[in-house]
């Protein structure tokens, strides 16, 4: 069965740099103006500035997004599925750079075995950090060393199955006083939500739109 969606497709649907518009709370979407301006002005007026890294495993029967489950013992986010990644530091080049050096340094995958791919636009969390999503296609030769201080276990889910509407479920979160919609992708027992899953949610979008664009 031929792939949803092809490299070339992926890569045309996504930034070729990083890019920061005035809409940066993605996991929100569908919630009106009012909401929206709310959640943006409760959130810290500094945005700690990071960058993860979205892997696609390139496997024969078709691409799967590679996740983490942090260690429950993490000061911020503890448990939750998660892309690999965390703060941009001083000396890396760029988000790029930065995301790459933090996969390596979480799960132990090479640098080398990773194919730059574009960026997705940046996703402000409620932790206070502004994230720089980077979708990168990784080799299925991988071989993982994880540290055990940030992550208890890595898996993969196809990317069809989460670009399938059919899987999402949505639900109702209480945020200091606001109520808010927010996304789930349930999958092998597991629960991806919150940034994680706002992001996939922006990458399907993406990735409808540009089909709609061409011919």
């Amino acid at each position: 069965m031929d792939p949803l969606y092809t490299k070339s497709q992926i890569r045309e649907a996504l930034d070729p740099a990083p890019s920061t518009p005035a809409e940066d709370m993605h996991w929100l979407v569908g919630a009106s103006p009012e909401v929206v301006a709310r959640m943006r002005a409760s959130l810290p007026a500094r945005r700690t500035p990071a960058a993860v890294l979205v892997p696609l495993v390139e496997r024969e029967g078709g691409m799967t997004v590679l996740l983490t489950q942090r260690a429950a013992t993490l000061k911020d986010h503890a448990g939750q599925i998660s892309f690999p990644g965390g703060r941009i530091e001083p000396g890396d080049a760029d988000a790029w750079h930065a995301a790459l050096r933090e996969a390596q340094e979480e799960i132990g995958l090479a640098p080398s075995l990773v194919e730059f791919a574009g960026y997705l636009p940046d996703h402000v969390v409620i932790s206070g950090f502004r994230v720089t999503p980077v979708v990168g296609f990784v080799k299925p030769e991988y071989q993982l060393r994880l540290a055990a201080a940030e992550v208890h276990d890595v898996f993969e889910v196809p990317l069809d199955f989460i670009l399938d509407a059919a899987n999402h479920k949505t639900r109702q979160r209480q945020i200091g006083e606001l109520t808010v919609d927010i996304h789930d992708i349930p999958y092998g027992g597991r629960n991806i939500w919150g940034a994680t899953a706002g992001m996939l949610m922006t990458f399907r979008r993406r990735l409808q739109a540009h089909r709609a664009k061409v011919p």
